[in-house]
């Protein structure tokens, strides 16, 4: 079997307001919406899905927004920043863009590396980072010129209630390699060019509290169903409770809760997004599984209408 992650799959946090997403990651960060869908567990929510034009693994960030969800607290037991990879060259674009549309941002060094971090209007953290790796975005969107767009994930900072029990389940389930120690942070690598990067602050943090601008969970990817089963045996056998294998529909899943408190995901990489919608029409109408069908009525009544303003020529939110 696989015995080693070839990285993020995906990233999923809490919002409030549907539109207010979909105009900020697709309008100001220039993700395409490549699916909208209901949250599995809670069907009253969107499940709304942000990544590069495929939705590809290692580029999708997702939400569950709700009108009735509480402010959290961004802290321990929490993805606390989820960082974005940007070509070459580009952070200073980025800069005056997010200043352009009113967001913050301010410059952190690590590991010898320049971030530009910033937050959403809910107080979301996250970072971009210059780097080679990874395929640059072909076509201009939301005003955001070709080559200049988000590749996809750079990574992530876990933000650990037990940080030597996080990294013992970086290394030792998930697969990923230590490279280097800063003295105030570990990190970690996989195989993947997008999505291969975790830093981890050597300090254990306060709880935080789950709400609007914190992330619900990280999830790292299997090649297969098989692999997900052997890897679910594998974190039973390091003393941690996983799910059963759940069907997402773009992805088979299993997920547990680490003694840092991170809810953690490993997702398959198929089938994929465009298993119920052509390639380029994806994101554009609410999909449900079979087993939702019969309710659809019920469902959309429920849920507002969004739509994605952006375009390929108009900068800005269109």
């Amino acid at each position: 079997m696989t015995d080693r992650t070839a990285g993020i799959h995906h990233i999923t946090a809490f919002s409030r307001d549907p539109q207010a997403t979909v105009d900020f990651y697709t309008g100001v960060l220039g993700l395409r919406l490549v699916k909208q869908t209901v949250n599995f567990d809670a069907t009253d929510t969107y499940h709304l899905y942000f990544g590069d034009e495929a939705g590809s693994p290692g580029t999708v960030i997702t939400f569950f927004p709700s009108a009735r969800a509480r402010v959290g607290q961004v802290g321990g037991g929490q993805v606390g920043v989820t960082t974005f990879a940007v070509p070459p060259g580009t952070a200073g674009y980025w800069e005056e863009r997010l200043s352009d549309r009113g967001v913050a941002t301010e410059r952190e060094a690590r590991f010898g590396e320049t971030y530009v971090r910033f937050a959403n209007a809910e107080g979301l953290r996250m970072e971009l980072i210059e780097r080679e790796e990874g395929a640059e975005r072909s076509a201009a969107y939301a005003g955001i010129p070709a080559g200049r767009g988000i590749k996809g994930f750079g990574g992530a900072v876990l933000f650990s209630r037990d940080h030597a029990r996080t990294a013992a389940v970086l290394e030792t389930i998930l697969g990923l390699a230590k490279t280097d120690e800063d003295g105030e942070y570990a990190r970690y690598r996989s195989s993947s060019a997008i999505g291969g990067v975790i830093d981890l602050p050597l300090s254990n943090l306060e709880w935080g509290k789950g709400g609007v601008g914190t992330v619900h969970h990280i999830a790292f990817r299997a090649p297969d169903e098989d692999a997900l089963a052997a890897w679910r045996e594998r974190i039973v056998g390091f003393g941690l409770k996983p799910t059963e294998i759940k069907d997402r529909q773009y992805f088979k899943a299993v997920y547990f809760r680490d003694e840092g408190g991170i809810l953690f995901e490993i997702a398959t990489d198929p089938p994929g997004f465009a298993r119920d919608e052509p390639s380029g029409e994806l994101g554009r109408k609410l999909m449900l599984p079979a087993w939702f069908e019969p309710n659809r009525a019920e469902l959309e009544r429920g849920l507002p209408p969004i739509a994605v303003r952006a375009t390929d020529d108009a900068d800005g939110l269109g």
